[in-house]
Protein backbone atom coordinates (compact mmCIF):
# COMPACT_ATOMS: atom_id res chain seq x y z
CA UNK A 1 0.00 0.00 0.00
CA UNK A 2 1.31 3.45 -0.90
CA UNK A 3 0.69 5.55 2.21
CA UNK A 4 1.12 8.75 0.20
CA UNK A 5 -2.23 7.93 -1.42
CA UNK A 6 -3.79 8.50 2.03
CA UNK A 7 -1.95 11.68 3.03
CA UNK A 8 -3.63 14.86 1.85
CA UNK A 9 -1.55 17.84 0.73
CA UNK A 10 -3.10 21.18 1.73
CA UNK A 11 -1.55 24.24 0.05
CA UNK A 12 -1.09 27.51 1.92
CA UNK A 13 -1.78 26.05 5.38
CA UNK A 14 -1.23 27.26 8.04
CA UNK A 15 0.13 30.22 6.08
CA UNK A 16 0.84 31.10 2.44
CA UNK A 17 3.68 29.15 0.87
CA UNK A 18 3.41 26.11 3.17
CA UNK A 19 2.29 22.76 1.74
CA UNK A 20 0.83 20.96 4.76
CA UNK A 21 0.94 17.15 4.82
CA UNK A 22 -2.34 16.18 6.51
CA UNK A 23 -2.45 12.74 8.17
CA UNK A 24 -6.13 13.01 9.17
CA UNK A 25 -7.08 11.35 5.87
CA UNK A 26 -4.76 8.43 6.67
CA UNK A 27 -6.17 8.10 10.19
CA UNK A 28 -9.72 7.82 8.77
CA UNK A 29 -8.69 4.89 6.57
CA UNK A 30 -8.40 1.85 8.85
CA UNK A 31 -6.27 -0.24 6.47
CA UNK A 32 -3.84 2.61 5.78
CA UNK A 33 -3.53 3.42 9.48
CA UNK A 34 -2.92 -0.24 10.29
CA UNK A 35 -0.28 -0.44 7.54
CA UNK A 36 1.41 2.67 8.93
CA UNK A 37 1.46 1.23 12.46
CA UNK A 38 2.81 -2.10 11.25
CA UNK A 39 5.49 -0.39 9.16
CA UNK A 40 6.62 1.90 11.96
CA UNK A 41 6.56 -0.97 14.47
CA UNK A 42 8.90 -2.99 12.26
CA UNK A 43 11.29 -0.02 12.01
CA UNK A 44 11.26 0.83 15.73
CA UNK A 45 11.15 -2.64 17.33
CA UNK A 46 14.86 -3.40 16.67
CA UNK A 47 15.81 -0.43 18.91
CA UNK A 48 14.23 -2.21 21.91
CA UNK A 49 12.27 0.69 23.39
CA UNK A 50 10.90 0.61 26.92
CA UNK A 51 8.87 3.73 26.12
CA UNK A 52 7.80 5.79 23.13
CA UNK A 53 7.78 9.55 23.59
CA UNK A 54 5.19 11.32 21.46
CA UNK A 55 5.61 14.97 20.51
CA UNK A 56 2.53 17.19 20.91
CA UNK A 57 0.07 16.79 19.41
CA UNK A 58 -0.10 14.76 16.21
CA UNK A 59 2.83 12.71 17.47
CA UNK A 60 0.50 11.39 20.17
CA UNK A 61 -1.79 9.96 17.48
CA UNK A 62 1.09 7.95 16.08
CA UNK A 63 3.07 7.00 19.17
CA UNK A 64 0.30 5.94 21.58
CA UNK A 65 -1.16 3.15 19.39
CA UNK A 66 2.35 2.24 18.28
CA UNK A 67 3.42 1.78 21.92
CA UNK A 68 0.50 -0.61 22.42
CA UNK A 69 1.50 -2.54 19.31
CA UNK A 70 5.11 -2.79 20.54
CA UNK A 71 4.11 -3.66 24.12
CA UNK A 72 5.87 -0.69 25.66
CA UNK A 73 4.86 2.44 27.55
CA UNK A 74 4.04 5.87 26.19
CA UNK A 75 4.89 9.34 27.47
CA UNK A 76 4.02 12.81 26.25
CA UNK A 77 6.35 15.66 25.35
CA UNK A 78 4.24 18.81 25.51
CA UNK A 79 4.43 22.56 25.24
CA UNK A 80 5.06 24.53 28.42
CA UNK A 81 2.32 24.43 31.05
CA UNK A 82 0.29 21.58 29.55
CA UNK A 83 1.33 18.68 31.82
CA UNK A 84 0.12 18.25 35.42
CA UNK A 85 2.55 17.75 38.29
CA UNK A 86 6.25 18.41 38.34
CA UNK A 87 7.79 18.89 34.93
CA UNK A 88 11.23 19.29 33.42
CA UNK A 89 11.59 21.52 30.39
CA UNK A 90 13.99 22.33 27.60
CA UNK A 91 14.09 25.65 25.77
CA UNK A 92 15.17 25.69 22.13
CA UNK A 93 15.59 28.18 19.32
CA UNK A 94 13.17 28.57 16.45
CA UNK A 95 13.76 30.50 13.25
CA UNK A 96 12.16 33.52 14.98
CA UNK A 97 12.18 33.23 18.77
CA UNK A 98 12.19 30.28 21.15
CA UNK A 99 9.92 27.47 22.29
CA UNK A 100 9.86 25.01 25.17
CA UNK A 101 9.07 21.33 25.43
CA UNK A 102 8.34 19.61 28.77
CA UNK A 103 8.00 16.12 30.22
CA UNK A 104 6.71 15.02 33.60
CA UNK A 105 9.65 14.76 35.99
CA UNK A 106 8.89 11.12 36.88
CA UNK A 107 8.09 9.89 33.35
CA UNK A 108 11.44 8.15 32.78
CA UNK A 109 13.45 5.85 35.01
CA UNK A 110 17.12 6.64 34.36
CA UNK A 111 18.52 4.29 31.72
CA UNK A 112 15.18 3.47 30.10
CA UNK A 113 15.32 3.23 26.31
CA UNK A 114 13.00 5.87 24.84
CA UNK A 115 12.36 6.25 21.11
CA UNK A 116 10.96 9.67 20.24
CA UNK A 117 8.11 9.71 17.69
CA UNK A 118 6.27 12.40 15.75
CA UNK A 119 3.97 12.45 12.76
CA UNK A 120 6.42 14.47 10.64
CA UNK A 121 10.07 15.51 10.63
CA UNK A 122 10.71 18.88 8.98
CA UNK A 123 13.73 20.92 10.11
CA UNK A 124 14.35 18.69 13.14
CA UNK A 125 14.34 21.42 15.78
CA UNK A 126 11.53 20.08 17.94
CA UNK A 127 12.68 16.48 17.67
CA UNK A 128 16.24 17.48 18.54
CA UNK A 129 14.93 19.38 21.58
CA UNK A 130 12.91 16.34 22.61
CA UNK A 131 15.99 14.13 22.42
CA UNK A 132 17.96 16.60 24.57
CA UNK A 133 15.12 16.77 27.12
CA UNK A 134 14.81 12.99 27.34
CA UNK A 135 18.54 12.65 27.90
CA UNK A 136 18.37 15.35 30.57
CA UNK A 137 15.87 13.26 32.56
CA UNK A 138 18.04 10.15 32.25
CA UNK A 139 16.70 8.36 29.17
CA UNK A 140 18.79 6.53 26.65
CA UNK A 141 17.51 7.60 23.23
CA UNK A 142 18.46 4.91 20.69
CA UNK A 143 16.45 6.33 17.77
CA UNK A 144 13.82 8.76 16.52
CA UNK A 145 11.00 8.10 14.08
CA UNK A 146 8.21 9.79 12.18
CA UNK A 147 5.54 8.70 9.77
CA UNK A 148 6.59 11.42 7.28
CA UNK A 149 9.94 13.03 6.52
CA UNK A 150 10.27 16.23 4.53
CA UNK A 151 13.73 15.17 3.39
CA UNK A 152 14.41 18.38 1.44
CA UNK A 153 14.53 20.25 4.78
CA UNK A 154 17.35 17.96 5.99
CA UNK A 155 15.99 17.62 9.53
CA UNK A 156 17.63 14.27 10.11
CA UNK A 157 21.03 15.96 9.83
CA UNK A 158 20.24 17.81 13.11
CA UNK A 159 19.69 14.54 14.98
CA UNK A 160 22.51 12.54 16.56
CA UNK A 161 20.51 9.30 16.67
CA UNK A 162 19.33 7.01 13.86
CA UNK A 163 16.12 8.27 12.26
CA UNK A 164 13.39 6.13 10.68
CA UNK A 165 10.39 7.14 8.56
CA UNK A 166 7.87 5.41 6.30
CA UNK A 167 7.15 8.21 3.83
CA UNK A 168 9.52 10.83 2.42
CA UNK A 169 8.70 13.92 0.39
CA UNK A 170 11.58 15.31 -1.65
CA UNK A 171 9.94 18.71 -2.23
Amino acid sequence: MDLKDHIRSVPDFPKPGILFRDISTLLRHAEAWQAAMEGLASLIQPYGPDLLAGIESRGFLISAPLALKLGCGFLMLRKAGKLPGWTVGYDYALEYGTDRVEVQADAVVPGQRVVIVDDLLATGGTMNAGIALLRHVGATVPAAAALIELSFLKGRSRLDVPFESLVAYED
